[in-house]
């Protein structure tokens, strides 16, 4: 078995499960009702970090394979936010304004109707902002002291994914910018694993 062919392996399972990356914490929320831990500056610089790398990935025309987990991510991210927002009773004309805003320039980045240089910039951006929105995700948990919304199997599974990615990218491009936000992105999962794992609330026996 060469190389390429591992990678090509680690990418379909990194695909794979990407399709439920999200769901044990929409889960999560759809049963507690709470949004308690979840930072939504977190999930707003996720989703700014998952929607440039999709479009900078499509855009160089990297294989598909490479990258499909991120507008698979996208569409979970989508419904982890509106959930969210709709338990914090944050949803109003504003942030209806603010995502008819976000899918707009979203449009234009990916029919490069925004010039390419300035997503080249965002994408060497990302990795600052992946690892930030982890490090408030991070921080919000530490704060409240109770992890009870925030789902531990989608972090394990983020920890995962983020490791073959390291692997498959290193094989199919060696893009330096890319290997940089998953090699960070590993550490913080991490670490916002453990700190989940510290933080469950657990039933006490009578």
């Amino acid at each position: 078995m060469n190389i390429q062919t591992i990678a090509d392996a680690f990418s379909i399972m990194t695909i794979v499960a990407c399709f439920i990356l999200k769901i044990p914490q929409i889960l999560s929320l759809l049963t507690l009702k709470s949004a308690k831990g979840i930072s939504k500056l977190g999930l707003m610089l996720e989703l700014t970090s998952y929607t440039v790398m999709t479009c900078y990935n499509y855009t160089n025309d990297y294989a598909l394979l490479s990258y499909l987990e991120y507008p698979v991510i996208l569409i979970q991210e989508f419904v982890l936010i509106y959930l969210v927002m709709k338990y914090l009773n944050r949803i109003n004309i504003m942030t209806i304004s603010l995502a008819l805003c976000y899918f707009i320039i979203s449009i234009c980045l990916i029919k490069q109707i925004i010039p390419n240089v300035f997503l080249t910039i965002l994408a060497s951006m990302c990795t600052p902002i992946s690892a930030l929105s982890k490090i408030v995700q991070l921080f919000a948990i530490i704060r409240a002291k109770n992890s009870e919304s925030v789902s531990l199997l989608t972090w394990i599974i983020s920890v995962f994914t983020n490791i073959t990615r390291v692997y498959t990218i290193w094989v199919d491009s060696g893009d330096v910018v890319l290997l940089g936000n998953f090699i960070i992105s590993v550490f913080l999962s991490s670490s916002i694993m453990f700190s989940v794992m510290y933080y469950k609330p657990h039933t006490k026996k009578e």
